[in-house]
């Protein structure tokens, strides 16, 4: 929900909250002062800093709607927070005022004169705390809005303060004077209870606690295979606003490439998991404790020259490494061009791997995608790949088949999707494609390129 519309729904409950609380205290400061009932008063007092507490509610909670700022980079949210500090704050000392007028009753033996309007007003108290109660709690958790579910435990003990002043009147009217000053201590224990409770929450908000929990967020992280370990978690914030810091430990030469996907699996993962992040702010640190994997230094150095690097192999011989590489370059360069850029490539490769003994490279042709577009009216040929591939392998699904070319790429480019058992290894369905592209090779010299991918059964071959 849109900040603007959230706060527009959080202020229209207010807007009855203080309406009611209007009626409520005069009601209660007329009756009480003129029957002479401390609890009614202290009651009332109650009311009218309910009223001023959704007063200011209703102005900070439009502040705290608003979006970040040069000045609020984190935008405003801490205000609403700050904002039930205060209903706290007014809690208390409404308390204060209750003692001491309670405690000087008790001392003066004053006995209120109670009517038949103490009963009723008290009655109409009780029912109007009680629906006030239930719209601030439904509205605060729909909405998540700390100040709204502070104001609600405000009406929690509020109605249990209409109870207490029910049964203070019935009992002085029963002829125990000294239950009214009593019962308004009683109110005092109530409203203090609630006011540090809700303090408490907003001083965790202010003082930056922990949000969510360091080690459940850890293990999330850590699930994704590109991630090594977390190195630290911080996160703060209401329920709603939650925002989280993390420092993350990846292979060392992991290009920026590859973070910025890990960090878009990390926000999806988190925002699975939990509700109200706001922000999620991920750093990457290398991870130089970890044994090296040569496949990904293989491709950070390729990537930096320009080049790609692809079906990587590492073999270890005795204390010595050989690497195999397929590199891919511009279709369109001179043979010793790319030869000088590829040995550039095997130079920084054995200065990142210093045990490397050989390197093997194998230079294929790249093709610019702009250059390659969609064929139309291909139709023979798409015919003949069909026709080989499911004579090679009649049990498995071939579907998805998508030819591309242009003059500049001097030829086709094949792509195609094959599904088969779901419980063969991977190392079985790449020989089965491996197979596949070596027929289409032989048989099929114009096409150049060839990508085929395998995948489980999602549905029959009669369904195809």
């Amino acid at each position: 929900m849109e900040q603007e519309t959230r706060s527009r729904a959080v202020n229209r409950v207010y807007g009855i909250s203080l309406a009611a609380n209007l009626v409520m205290l005069t009601l209660k400061l007329t009756v009480g002062f003129l029957t002479g009932s401390l609890v009614m008063l202290a009651d009332g007092v109650d009311s009218s800093l309910d009223a001023i507490a959704n007063i200011i509610a209703m102005l900070v909670t439009r502040v705290a709607g608003n979006p970040p700022d040069a000045d609020h980079p984190y935008g405003h949210r801490r205000y609403e927070t700050l904002a039930a500090m205060l209903v706290g704050g007014f809690l208390l000392i409404t308390a204060s005022e209750i003692v001491k007028s309670g405690v000087s009753r008790l001392i003066s033996g004053t006995v209120p004169d109670l009517t038949l309007a103490n009963f009723a007003v008290m009655a109409l108290a009780f029912a109007v705390n009680f629906a006030l109660f239930f719209l601030q709690r439904g509205a605060g958790r729909r909405l998540k809005s700390e100040v709204l579910i502070a104001s609600s435990e405000d009406k929690r003990s509020d109605i249990m303060v209409s109870i207490t002043v029910l049964v203070s009147l019935v009992t002085v009217q029963l002829g125990y004077g000294w239950i009214d000053a009593a019962a308004a201590l009683v109110v005092v224990a109530l409203i203090s209870r609630n006011a540090l409770n809700i303090i408490k929450h907003a001083a965790d908000v202010l003082v930056d606690r922990a949000a969510l929990d360091a080690q459940t967020v850890s293990q999330i992280v850590e699930e994704i295979p590109s991630v090594k370990y977390v190195s630290q978690v911080r996160s703060r914030g209401s329920e709603d606003d939650v925002h989280v810091d993390l420092v993350v430990s990846v292979p060392a030469p992991t290009p920026i490439e590859q973070t910025a996907a890990i960090t878009d699996e990390i926000i999806n993962r988190l925002r699975t998991h939990f509700e109200g992040l706001s922000e999620i702010e991920v750093t990457f640190q290398p991870a130089y404790d970890l044994p090296p994997d040569f496949t990904q230094i293989a491709r950070t150095e390729a990537a930096a020259l320009g080049i790609s690097a692809h079906e990587i192999s590492a073999v270890r011989i005795g204390d010595g490494l050989i690497l195999d590489v397929h590199v891919e370059v511009n279709a369109n360069q001179k043979l010793e061009t790319a030869h000088e850029i590829v040995s550039r490539f095997e130079d920084r490769l054995r200065q990142a791997i210093p045990t490397l003994t050989e390197i093997v490279t194998h230079i294929e042709p790249y093709y610019d995608p702009e250059d390659c577009v969609a064929l139309e009216g291909e139709e023979e040929l798409a015919q003949q790949v069909m026709h080989i591939v499911t004579n090679l392998y009649p049990d498995n699904y071939w579907h998805n088949l998508n030819l591309r070319a242009s003059p500049g790429c001097g030829g086709y480019t094949l792509s195609i999707h094959c599904q088969t058992e779901g419980s063969v290894t991977v190392a079985e369905a790449h020989e089965l494609a491996e197979a596949v592209e070596t027929r289409l090779r032989s048989d099929l010299p114009e096409i150049h390129r060839i990508t085929i991918h395998t995948e489980p059964w999602e549905r029959v071959p009669s369904a195809a």
